[in-house]
């Protein structure tokens, strides 16, 4: 569990500055064994991304809710990729969060809140002009405040991490009926880089040139974080792998593959 709290730290969230909001309403710090608790399943509770002074580092996108989990789930690779090939960032993170997907953008230094909410919507402006009915959504609350991957939802199914491949299987149902292995959650984040600043900047005033706003380079408002050092090899494509290929890409990474639902008697 300490390796998965660590992981999560470094792409999301903020040391010694990270807060939480109680069954009561109010903000607590988020200590280590609260989060413990929260991703044992023991205590869900809703992380604040933003720091007091109005800091943020992880972008949430939410996509869809029940129904339309075909839709929702080729929103979301048209955005990953996007991201990817387009705006020349590292790959993001995908969760299912019981009742939708989630893609996760990790930022090496914490931007303003608001300009975090702007490139969150250019990028679906952009990237999925045409979507009326089924929409990527990516409201405030969203951006400030998520229950972080992986926990248990109220509805009793767990939200998770998982391999971008595997979306197509969670277009009926977002959400795992057991808890996932905390091994393959470490292994789905491990590999994950942070989106430099010259990165965010570049990507920003694209998207910005794109919707014909004047182009405002954004100066980095604190010290970047630590982000791993070691360079992983290349991911699999949304929506392109074969169930051999995410096998073997697991195994690459010691995680057993397991079952999505338990097995009538």
């Amino acid at each position: 569990m300490h390796k998965l709290i660590s992981e999560l730290t470094r792409l999301y969230l903020f040391e010694e500055q990270q807060h939480y909001v109680d069954a009561q309403g109010g903000v607590q710090p988020l200590m280590p064994a609260v989060l413990a608790r929260h991703l044992s399943g023991e205590q869900t509770v809703a992380v604040q991304l933003v720091t007091s002074s109005g800091l943020t580092r992880a972008l949430v996108l939410e996509f869809g809710g029940k129904g339309g989990g075909e839709a929702h789930w080729s929103a979301l690779c048209t955005i990953a990729n996007a991201v990817q090939h387009e705006l020349d960032m590292p790959a993001p993170a995908v969760s299912i969060s019981g009742t939708a997907f989630q893609l996760w953008l990790s930022l090496a230094t914490p931007v303003p809140v608001a300009q975090a909410r702007q490139f969150v919507q250019l990028l679906r402006s952009t990237f999925l002009p045409a979507s009326t009915d089924i929409l990527a959504s990516a409201p405030p609350d969203y951006v400030e405040q998520v229950a972080l991957p992986p926990c248990l939802q109220p509805s009793g199914k767990w939200a998770a991490f998982i391999h971008p491949s595997m979306g197509a299987a969670f277009v009926d149902e977002p959400g795992l009926d057991m808890p996932p292995p905390p091994a393959a959650q470490l292994g789905f984040l491990e590999s994950l880089r942070s989106i430099n600043p010259a990165q965010f900047a570049q990507a920003l005033a694209k998207l910005q040139g794109h919707a014909g706003l004047a182009v405002a380079v954004p100066a980095p408002v604190a010290a970047a974080l630590p982000v791993a050092t070691s360079v992983s090899a290349p991911g699999l494509l949304l929506q392109d792998a074969t169930l051999e290929d995410i096998v073997r890409w697991l195994h690459a990474r010691n995680i057993e593959p397991t079952l999505r639902h338990r097995l009538s008697d």
